[in-house]
């Protein structure tokens, strides 16, 4: 297929590949398999469901709930009839998911049974949801999404017009504020980085006919979603897990002969600690994609050790539609500095460091990275200045200080945002910052990420507690339980009588991680 010819939405990918490959396999999860045929179909009875609920073009539509064929299948009905797809972590409290349900205006929810008491806590309180169903309820279940499928037959549904700039997706991320913020997407966003790559005929980022590729990373975080449609649009095979156990995805690879699969690398390194890997072991695999995190050389040598195949590094945001910047498998060499490198920018991609007035920066000067794409984001949803500050003149500023070599490689060198990354999840101090700031005895607090072998980093908060006041680690992990997700409650504390600060008042966070980083000395 031609560049000219590629569907440019995602109702046009599925249905090009239904009509081009029907009973080729399109998702593979937890036992359920289904063509691409059937996707087709079920998504349009899906849109059918939605039609009937009253959702139409520019309505939000939620999904809570672990990976499943019916995801994917929700997200070409939310193409299909308009509406906006809105895909929810479902490791957030019920505090989490009600602000994003209510700031997105979400009107349809999809659930599965594990998550329905999260529902059930929030949904009272939000004004525009009317519609909540189980994807997972048997079929005599009225409020089940196999039900009402049934009940509106196989009539073709008259799919939305063809526009690739209209808004598919919203996925939240938190910022510096500690509140998450809608990304919205256009359709767009899932197909200009690799039309570039075609007509480059680069092969970074290659499918094979008979790829069968493993999405390690989740559905509600922007690198799962955008790998999936990748895949999608190239007509292979998607293999899901519900959620990431190492010793399960050892097992779907070497079941299912998966050929590809995206994992952030710490789950990498987990897999590789699985005692049925050893050299030789998951041979299908021909190419491991990564983001999140640069990898360790040590994971490198072991990874290449027993996988025998390429890696390929992936660096970009939400914001940017994921894929901006990659280190191709050619550079992926034990001992080469450039596995300390984010990579270079894809085709059709431009990055420059600009300083804090915005001017850009020669080679070799760190100031913050700024990505010029055409998968960029369409804006924060119903935040102007938010999106304003993030996106000038075209620029996505990435809010990562680093710099540019000679070469054009991006080096990424620190967090001008403080994000924290654990096992692939994004963290914002801020938001940590504010809820332990809710503790009575807690006057101030800083948090911030450090070095962990396994998870990447592991988040860390520094105490300063009101006069007169007591409370442990102990005290503030039970306290921050149920406001947070799990992956975002500090592992470690310290206590401080005040946290560093500059002139104009704002936390020092890097030299809370330098101090804290900074190598033990000793006396003698």
């Amino acid at each position: 297929m031609t560049t000219s010819t590629r569907p440019r939405t995602l109702q046009g990918v599925i249905a090009h590949q239904a009509r081009l490959r029907p009973d080729h396999q399109a998702v593979v999860c937890a036992g359920q398999a289904v063509t691409y045929a059937e996707l087709h179909r079920d998504s349009d009875r899906t849109a059918q469901v939605l039609r009937a609920t009253g959702v139409g073009s520019g309505s939000r539509v939620g999904y809570l709930g672990k990976e499943s064929v019916q995801y994917w299948e929700l997200a070409f009905a939310c193409a299909k009839t308009g509406a906006v797809l809105v895909p929810v972590n479902w490791r957030l409290t019920a505090q989490e998911v009600d602000h994003i349900l209510r700031d997105s205006d979400t009107e349809a929810l999809l659930v599965d049974e594990e998550h329905l008491p999260v529902v059930a806590e929030v949904r009272a309180g939000l004004p525009t949801l009317h519609t909540v169903l189980r994807v997972d309820a048997p079929a005599d279940d009225p409020d089940g999404l196999m039900a009402r499928k049934a009940a509106v037959g196989d009539d073709t549904i008259d799919a939305a017009g063809d526009d690739d700039e209209s808004p598919v997706v919203q996925i939240y991320t938190s910022g510096t504020s500690g509140l998450p913020k809608g990304v919205v997407l256009p359709h767009r966003s899932f197909f200009n980085v690799a039309e570039a790559m075609d007509a480059h005929g680069l092969d970074w980022f290659d499918w094979k006919p008979g790829d069968r590729s493993l999405c390690g990373l989740p559905g509600f975080h922007i690198g799962g979603l955008s790998y999936g449609m990748q895949a999608f649009n190239a007509g292979v095979t998607v293999v899901s897990l519900p959620a990431f156990i190492s010793s399960d995805a050892v097992r779907v690879i070497e079941e299912e002969r998966v050929t590809t699969a995206i994992v952030a690398p710490a789950m990498l390194e987990l897999m590789l600690a699985e005692p049925a890997v050893g050299r030789g072991a998951l041979s299908t695999l021909r190419k491991v994609v990564y983001g999140g995190s640069p990898i360790g050389e040590d994971l490198l040598r072991r990874a290449l050790d027993v996988l025998d195949c390429d890696f390929l590094q992936i660096y970009g945001s939400s914001e940017t539609g994921n894929f901006a910047v990659c280190l191709p498998p050619a550079d992926h060499v034990v001992g080469s500095p450039l596995l300390r490198a984010a990579g270079r920018p894809y085709p059709g991609i431009e990055v420059r460091i600009e300083d804090q007035d915005g001017k850009p920066l020669p080679v070799g000067e760190v100031g913050e990275i700024c990505v010029r794409t055409p998968a960029r984001m369409l804006g924060y949803w119903r935040l102007p200045e938010a999106t304003a500050q993030t996106v000038v003149d075209g620029w996505v500023r990435m809010g990562d200080a680093g710099c540019l070599d000679e070469d054009g490689y991006v080096h990424v060198r620190d967090r001008v945002n403080d994000m924290i990354i654990v096992a692939g999840e994004n963290v914002y101090p801020a938001e940590i910052e504010d809820a332990l700031a809710r503790h009575p005895a807690v006057a101030g607090a800083a948090v911030v990420g450090l070095p962990h072998e396994r998870w990447g980093e592991s988040v860390h908060a520094r105490v300063v507690l009101e006069p007169g006041q007591r409370a442990g680690a102990r005290d503030l992990l039970l306290f921050l339980r149920g406001r947070l997700a799990d992956f975002k409650i500090p592992t470690s504390y310290d206590f401080a009588e005040a946290l560093p600060r500059n002139p104009s008042g704002k936390i020092l966070r890097r030299a809370i991680r330098a101090e804290l980083s900074a190598p033990a000395t000793t006396t003698g």
